[in-house]
């Protein structure tokens, strides 16, 4: 509540919650205050005989309806609640979770414990690995899917088809340092060429293509003004089988039937068209080594079962 962009907002918060506390206070001492008489209808009645009796609230309702007046007040001078007034006890929703984190990296079953653990190791140790699925459900579920399914544009990461390598270290590189792809757009190649060239990429491994245009985009794809193998190498098996440098760059293999979106002629006809940008955060800094080593001992163990 810091960042009022007028001193008339703190104000404004810390009126209607104060009257709002305050008038349900005044309220119930008002009904408290009123004349009953026991056994005396208020005339209202409903379903013919269902009447509405004149009779005062019981005394243990109040007293707690009271208590808890009282424990709202007690609550909004200790915790934050009165506009920019940040209450006495300091609490801020980012200490509690840097206590949180500081209490599990300390925990002697956390993360910690794994960290000399070799990966492949981990991935063997069932203990490792639930700790590490925990990590994942909590940090990786959001785009990878709860089994590493993967989903539109996500990976899955339970085969063993990698866009920057599969091995134990590339693994822990990719989550610890994140990941930037991007797939150029090839607008400039026309709408025939770029139909072609689909049809070339999906005779791999889809059936419905039609040979001449596969046939077109075949030569196509080794012209110099159409740059796709810059990326996915002549034999289009993707920038890890280029090797070297060439595994910084996370061009997928076309040949095999595993894809980001999905096959069909729009799909791929839009990406050779508009291209594609994809990143995978980096989680070093936020998670730490320790959790970093754990989660991608876990990743590995979900294609080497």
């Amino acid at each position: 509540m810091s960042d009022f962009t007028s001193e008339f907002w703190n104000y404004y918060v810390i009126g209607v919650v104060l009257i709002g506390i305050i008038g349900c206070a005044v309220f119930l001492w008002s009904q408290g205050a009123a004349t009953y008489t026991i056994g005396k209808t208020t005339g209202h009645a409903w379903d013919e005989t269902l009447e509405e009796f004149n009779n005062p609230l019981p005394k243990w309702w109040s007293w707690l309806f009271y208590i808890t007046v009282v424990f709202a007040l007690g609550y909004l001078v200790y915790f934050p609640g009165l506009g920019k007034f940040a209450g006495i006890g300091g609490w801020t929703s980012v200490k509690q979770w840097e206590g949180e984190v500081q209490a599990a990296d300390a925990n002697p079953d956390g993360p910690k414990k794994y960290s000399q653990m070799p990966i492949p190791a981990i991935a063997a140790d069932p203990e490792a690995v639930e700790t590490g699925r925990r990590l994942y459900m909590t940090y990786c579920v959001q785009c990878h899917g709860p089994r590493g399914e993967g989903s539109r544009g996500f990976p899955n990461l339970t085969d063993n088809d990698w866009l920057y390598g599969g091995e134990p270290e590339q693994i822990e590189e990719t989550i610890r340092d994140g990941r930037n792809g991007s797939m150029t757009a090839n607008d400039y190649l026309g709408e025939d060429t770029i139909r072609d060239l689909a049809s070339y990429v999906r005779s791999f491994s889809q059936s419905d293509v039609d040979p001449a245009s596969a046939n077109r985009g075949r030569a196509a794809y080794g012209r110099e003004d159409v740059i796709c193998w810059t990326c996915h190498g002549r034999d289009l098996k993707g920038s890890l089988a280029q090797g070297g440098d060439y595994l910084t760059l996370g061009a997928p293999n076309l040949t095999d039937d595993v894809w980001l979106y999905d096959p069909s002629e729009a799909t791929v006809i839009e990406t050779i068209t508009k291209g594609r940008v994809n990143q995978m955060p980096t989680w070093g800094k936020f998670l730490g080594p320790d959790k970093v080593h754990l989660l991608a001992g876990y990743v590995y163990s979900l294609s080497h079962k």
